[in-house]
């Protein structure tokens, strides 16, 4: 899909996003560099992330002449699993294999292809569930295979296609999967449609739940405590399931790339710091739905406002690393007398401490946990970063200044 000739003449402060849901268009995707530099090193290429990322759309675009096969189909699982070697053997070069956890037994295969010096096989592997597809890489393929992660869209993205919003509410409520922004839907019925594919399909995929009920209201559980530390046992009780479901529950959340837990940062300042990790959602939109935030007027005066604003910014952060096919080094620092950082940013010889703040107007208070933390570090205030909710790019003698919505373009400044 090309863009749309008028795309360019959009109005970045529109601010019903939804009319921006009617253009049709390939936005391209920060991490496709990565993979195709991985492709001409690796025999297989494997590419995961949360259903809907745009996997396939992908895939598809940046290996246009290579034959696409999706394992969801039953006729054509069932000869990958009768035949897997008469199967594969019909993509004599190269291959993409959608959804491929749903036939284990080809990685065996896989591997025995790659493997043959006297073929010149290819792969390219995606699937939703990390669990299921990485359980058979780590078996079968471990040290053959490049891996990627696919999130939904990153701000950067989204700002390179002239469709990043002024308003960060806009793309709380919204989210970032990439149908939103491509095709028709109505936002609520989207997520709707996705909490409900997610919990009958996915879930019993990875995992045999009985009680879906009970499932999704765990679900929508965890979405009331994005941004905050989590409680196994207070999450447990409100569930009325045990501390080790919670667990095993969490696990599947994870796997699937619905959430991801940040772990606190442990530095020898004190040893009065908090241990348990904070929840947080990979897409705010995705949080809005299960919360019954029904539009994005209703997000100015909502309770969980700022772990909202919060959620958006952390995943970006996720996001800025997966695309490069790294894993984050994101935590977070807090003592017990309740001074946090929201991230800190762990890179070669040093500690980046980055504050979030949901508020417009930039105050002093803004910085006196990053002075705090500098002190302990001892450390320039100057290396730290507040990102805030308004559009200033400042540099201060406490930090630097980022709006929310500069932030894809700052990255950079920040990891390297």
């Amino acid at each position: 899909m090309q863009h749309h000739e008028d795309l360019g003449q959009i109005d970045n402060h529109i601010d019903n996003l939804s009319i921006l849901l009617y253009i049709k268009l390939m936005i391209k995707r920060d991490i496709s560099t990565n993979i195709l530099s991985a492709f001409k090193q690796y025999p297989i290429v494997s590419i995961t992330g949360p259903r809907q990322s745009g996997k396939t759309t992908l895939v598809k675009n940046l290996f246009p002449d290579i034959p696409y096969v999706n394992l969801e189909s039953p006729d054509i699982r069932i000869y990958a699993n009768e035949d897997p070697r008469g199967f594969l053997s019909d993509f004599p070069e190269s291959v993409i294999l959608d959804e491929v956890q749903r036939s284990p037994q080809l990685f065996s295969y896989i591997q025995a292809f790659s493997d043959d010096k006297n073929k010149s096989s290819q792969f390219i592997l995606t699937g939703s569930h990390n669990f299921l597809l990485m359980e058979n890489i780590t078996q079968s393929l471990a040290g053959r295979v490049a891996i990627f992660k696919l999130m939904p869209f990153s701000m950067h993205e989204l700002k390179s296609a002239k469709l990043l919003n002024r308003q960060s509410d806009a793309h709380i409520y919204t989210g970032f999967y990439p149908k939103l922004y491509d095709q028709n839907f109505s936002v609520y019925e989207y997520y709707q449609n996705y909490i409900q594919t997610y919990i009958e399909r996915d879930v019993r995929q990875i995992k045999n739940i009985t009680d879906l009920n009970t499932f999704q209201r765990f679900l929508k559980m965890c979405a009331a405590r994005t941004g905050q530390i989590l409680n196994l046992s207070s999450l447990a009780n409100d569930c009325g399931v045990t501390h080790n479901t919670i667990k095993a529950w969490l696990s599947i959340l994870q796997t699937s790339y619905i959430v991801h837990l940040l772990y606190p940062h442990h530095n020898n300042f004190s040893k009065r710091l908090i241990k348990m990790p904070k929840l947080y959602f990979l897409d705010p939109g995705l949080v809005c739905a299960l919360i019954n935030i029904e539009t994005k007027d209703q997000i100015k005066t909502h309770y969980l406002r700022g772990e909202l604003f919060e959620t958006m910014i952390v995943s970006e952060f996720l996001k800025y690393r997966f695309n490069l096919g790294r894993e984050p080094n994101c935590y977070f620092w807090r003592d017990k007398m309740g001074r946090e950082i929201d991230l800190i940013v762990d890179k070669a010889g040093a500690s980046i401490p980055v504050e979030i703040k949901s508020g417009k107007t930039i105050t002093e208070d803004y910085f006196k946990n990053i002075r705090y933390y500098c002190s302990l570090a001892k450390m320039d205030t100057a290396s730290a970063f507040l990102i805030y909710n308004g559009s200033e790019n400042q540099m201060r003698n406490t930090g630097h200044v980022i709006g929310w919505n500069l932030l894809g373009q700052r990255m950079d400044d920040i990891f390297l």
